[in-house]
């Protein structure tokens, strides 16, 4: 059974959320952008619970990175990568070259090379901040399927089956744009509803 959080409520207590997450909770929370499906990216048994709930055997997954050291200690970073970097928090994900192959589970990039990198200009930044680690950031929704703006539309099979929900409120936003640094030119997809 899992337990809807009001945006107040979780502000007041990160200690109590991130403890969930470490215990290997399946969340959803707010973002800049839309809401998010997450647990500790280096937990691969939680990993692997997302990917049965989002019915995306293989596809790789992004992180919400607990901080910008966190990303030049762990990925490699280019000239124009660094100059990127200076724009998070905001609603971007950064495709970077993964150098520390041990800072996330293996079940997260499913064996690529790369990771998809974001720092959210949202208060739930924060939270990961203090827990530390990153969490697995994904659209709440299955594959193929609309992505999750407010509690009505969310599934309900992944509703019945995360632990908690952090919900503020209806996003009218669009998923985070790609930007893929990690090849000779960036590339930039902008992803809309």
């Amino acid at each position: 059974m899992n337990r809807l959080i009001n945006k107040d409520e979780c502000w007041l207590k990160p200690e109590e959320i991130n403890k969930e997450i470490a215990k290997g909770a399946v969340f959803i929370y707010p973002t800049d952008t839309i809401y998010g499906l997450g647990c500790d990216a280096t937990n691969s048994k939680a990993v692997s619970k997302i990917r049965e709930l989002k019915e995306r055997p293989k596809q790789a997954f992004s992180i919400i990175a607990p901080s910008k050291d966190w990303i030049v200690q762990n990925c490699e970073l280019g000239k124009e990568a660094k100059e990127w970097l200076e724009k998070l928090p905001g609603p971007y994900t950064l495709i970077l070259k993964l150098k520390n192959k041990k800072a996330i589970s293996k079940e997260v990039n499913e064996g690529l090379d790369t990771i998809g990198v974001r720092i959210p200009k949202h208060w739930i930044a924060g939270i990961i901040r203090t827990y530390g680690k990153p969490i697995v950031t994904t659209s709440a929704n299955k594959v193929g399927k609309m992505f999750m703006t407010n509690l009505d539309d969310l599934d309900a099979d992944i509703k019945a089956k995360v632990d908690f929900i952090i919900y503020e409120d209806e996003k009218k936003g669009n998923p985070s744009t790609l930007v893929n640094l990690s090849g000779e030119e960036a590339t930039i997809t902008k992803r809309t509803k």
